[in-house]
């Protein structure tokens, strides 16, 4: 048994040492800088630590647990503990969150607010992912949208508030459905309320109430993921969000709603998760082919990255709903892969952005004269976005290619007509990635241009592009590191559900 308070140290650190900037001189923006900076290496250093020499990876159990009374009087308990399944976001959110603050190194305008939220952002994260007490799921989930909707509204485009106002409309409707789930599970069948998720795991319903808790919480998780038609906040959010803010909603908010699908839905609800699972499948074989089609009429470039992450996480639907050990750690794959994808790309969208100063494709052309070393980096990573092999994102989907192909669930003539419209939507994937670089980088409309203030790509902007880079061929080259973090956690799941 381990008694030091590895995870509530590395859920509490980044908010609390994140107040103390507002302490710091006020007109100092290079040492708030260096200070969050700081901060975000010091706990991914530590988050890192603490799994390589405390977690197990062959047992499947919760491990590093922790389970203090919070408040008397209601029993609602403060229970952390990690396995297979959380260890990959978490490791991904610590990652994500130090590049992104390194991103918006640019950013001057009331600096210590704009980096308290995003080390805010941070602890709500890693929050959510580590808690395995449903009200302190709802909790770190709701808490983590005052950070987004701030530096929407604060830190955005022309069309900020719209957007910002939107995104908390759809996704606190979301939340609603949340806790009504939460309080529905917690309180069925008992005087005491049960929130422990490994009690509730162990808990059978009447189907007519599993199916009506799986609902409320797949609409919560719909909206976050987000799934075809609660997706329609995403585009402007991205359209509107400071290129950094981009970073964490593409590479960790969206894979909060894939976790919740797996985590409540699939191992709360097992039997009601059959019976959604070939709609799943359905949604997410039409999601892939929706998103990328309207991607590709998308003017505005960080818009048509956008609509190409809602394609993407179709792939993780999928898996989810593909029932088998293959296809749901295709999903976790895509997961973190999409998670690293996403994030770079709306990076590269900011910094060529900073230097032309147009959202517009049809404005742009002939950027990759002036700046070769984003165009090589945008370039790669578009090749990464649509399945090129020896990357991440090729693996991922074939994993779950094959998870779909051998469920044992459905028939052969459903599995081909799913196969045959997902391959489809990999068709038109390249078509969007390739005319997006075509329309930025090629042709002669901005080589003309006085290209005096078109500098290439600083030190640091390579430094963020190449450690995003890296992983995307390593899990690509060799994708076992990730799946044996979550390969026990799926067998469980599976064994104990679905297949008993």
């Amino acid at each position: 048994m381990n008694y030091f308070p590895w995870l509530t140290i590395i859920v509490v650190l980044p908010i609390s040492a994140g107040s103390l900037i507002f302490f710091l001189p006020h007109r100092g923006n290079k040492l708030i800088k260096w200070y969050t900076m700081c901060i975000c290496i010091f706990e991914l250093l530590l988050t890192t630590y603490a799994f390589c020499y405390h977690f197990r990876l062959d047992d499947p159990l919760i491990q590093l647990e922790e389970d203090y009374k919070w408040i008397n009087f209601f029993d609602f308990y403060w229970r952390l503990g990690i396995d297979g399944l959380s260890i990959g976001p978490i490791l991904l959110t610590g990652f994500i969150t130090t590049l992104a603050t390194l991103a918006a190194w640019p950013v001057t305008r009331d600096s210590r607010l704009f980096h308290f939220l995003m080390l805010a952002m941070y602890s709500g994260q890693i929050g959510s992912f580590s808690s395995r007490d449903l009200l302190l799921f709802f909790i770190m989930w709701e808490f983590e949208l005052i950070p987004v909707y701030l530096l929407l509204s604060m830190w955005g485009g022309k069309k900020r508030l719209y957007s910002a106002t939107k995104f908390i409309l759809y996704t606190a409707g979301g939340s609603i459905f949340l806790l009504i789930g939460v309080l529905g599970i917690g309180l069925y069948g008992s005087n005491e309320p049960t929130l422990n998720f490994e009690t509730l795991a162990n808990q059978s319903y009447p189907v007519a109430l599993e199916i009506i808790f799986y609902i409320g919480f797949l609409i919560a998780f719909a909206v976050k993921s987000p799934i075809i038609p609660l997706h329609t906040w995403l585009p402007d959010t991205h359209g509107e969000a400071h290129y950094s803010t981009c970073m964490l909603l593409a590479g960790i908010l969206l894979k909060m709603g894939a976790y919740g699908l797996v985590r409540i839905n699939m191992e709360l609800l097992p039997h009601a998760h059959s019976i959604f699972s070939p709609w799943l499948i359905i949604v997410g074989t039409m999601q892939i082919i929706y998103a990328a089609s309207t991607s590709l009429g998308q003017r505005n470039l960080k818009k048509r990255i956008a609509y190409s992450s809602v394609s993407h996480m179709g792939f993780i639907i999928i898996g989810i709903g593909s029932i088998t050990d293959t296809g749901l750690n295709g999903a976790i794959l895509q997961i973190i892969s999409h998670g690293f994808i996403g994030a770079a790309l709306f990076f590269l969208a900011g910094t060529s952005y900073d230097r032309m100063r147009l959202f517009y494709l049809d404005e742009m052309g002939g950027m990759a004269i002036p700046i070769p070393k984003i165009f090589t980096m945008f370039s790669i990573l578009s090749m990464a976005s649509l399945a090129l092999p020896g990357m991440s994102g090729f693996v991922a989907e074939l994993i779950v290619f094959f998870g779909i192909i051998t469920s044992q669930k459905y028939f052969l003539m459903p599995k081909i007509l799913i196969t045959f419209v997902m391959s489809i939507g990999m068709i038109l994937t390249p078509i969007y990635s390739l005319s997006m670089s075509r329309q930025m980088f090629y042709g002669y409309k901005l080589f003309n241009a006085q290209s005096s203030y078109f500098f290439d790509s600083g030190p640091r902007e390579l430094f963020v592009s190449i450690s995003i880079f890296l992983p995307v061929i390593g899990i690509g080259i060799y994708p076992d590191f990730v799946l044996s973090l979550s390969g026990e956690k799926v067998e469980t799941i599976l064994y104990n559900y679905f297949y008993r």
